[in-house]
């Protein structure tokens, strides 16, 4: 059983409310969000929020689970998100593509909070089992960001020039 310093606790306490309001918000903008794709993205970074949160109260609970599962699974659709946004064009500037816009900027900008938030925990934990749960974690933060980047960069939602 894991034994969890005063710390350590406090900040899973914080992520666990990160991702409680990750699942929050990707669920209601999932309805929001006008665009299917951008839907079916974040009904899908929804479900990998509520395995982030399992994580962490599993670890709050004393174990460590094992990190082999959910890095697959949204690859594919990273890809085809790009693939099928050559569709439509990106100069698309409706009412409701600036609201699935503001939607992508507010989960962007929380996914770069969480993530760095990842960060500063994974360098306080002393079990090397706890920093790499977490690192997957952060890992799977990185990717819903670059996601979210990918589908604003192909609807002409990001400028990157």
């Amino acid at each position: 059983m894991l034994q969890l310093t005063q710390k350590e606790k406090q900040l899973l306490q914080d992520q666990k409310s990160h991702e409680e309001v990750c699942i929050q918000k990707y669920q209601k903008y999932a309805q929001q969000a006008t665009d299917p794709r951008l839907k079916q993205l974040f009904q899908s970074y929804a479900q990998q929020e509520q395995q982030h949160l399992n994580t962490i109260n599993s670890i709050l609970s004393g174990h460590v689970p094992s990190m082999n599962q959910g890095q697959q699974s949204q690859q594919p659709q990273q890809s085809n998100l790009q693939g099928n946004s050559q569709m439509q064009s990106p100069t698309a500037s409706s009412a409701a593509s600036q609201a699935d816009a503001m939607l992508c900027n507010d989960m962007l900008m929380t996914e770069k909070y969480v993530s760095g938030a990842y960060n500063t925990a994974i360098f306080e934990f002393t079990d090397a089992s706890v920093r790499q749960a977490l690192n997957h974690i952060q890992k799977e933060e990185q990717q819903h960001g670059e996601g979210i980047f990918n589908y604003m960069n192909s609807q002409g939602m990001y400028n990157v020039k």
